[in-house]
């Protein structure tokens, strides 16, 4: 059975960029709406980029903002006090049951929530 993940923003930008030591784990991959929407409104991005994105998002599920994910994400902000995009993120990770794959140590507050690094390249 293939792990599911789900990746942060930033996993995404390393990961177009060439970035990542090591290749993505065998598995199921999914990005939140949240993601796709950091994602393409960068100022400053260019053609080829943004290509790379939308090439790599059409390989991906995405994950909506349904009702339970606003709900765990009203929850986890109050808790934990994450930025409303990270605490939407987090709450989809929860809600699909995934692996959130982030550089990103703010959600490292977040009980529950399963996180794995990623090894850049310098």
């Amino acid at each position: 059975m293939n792990r599911r993940y789900l990746l942060d923003t930033n996993a995404v930008i390393y990961l177009v960029s060439g970035r990542l030591v090591f290749p993505l784990p065998d598995g199921q991959y999914s990005a939140s709406i949240i993601t796709e929407i950091e994602l393409l409104s960068f100022s400053g991005i260019s053609a080829g980029e943004e290509q790379k994105i939308r090439d790599l998002l059409l390989l991906l599920d995405r994950v909506n903002l349904t009702d339970a994910v606003r709900d765990e994400a009203i929850r986890l902000r109050r808790k934990n006090r994450l930025k409303l995009p990270d605490a939407i993120i987090a709450a989809s990770a929860l809600i699909q049951g995934t692996v959130l794959l982030t550089n990103d140590q703010s959600f490292s507050s977040v009980d529950g929530l399963v996180f794995e690094s990623l090894q850049l390249s310098e």
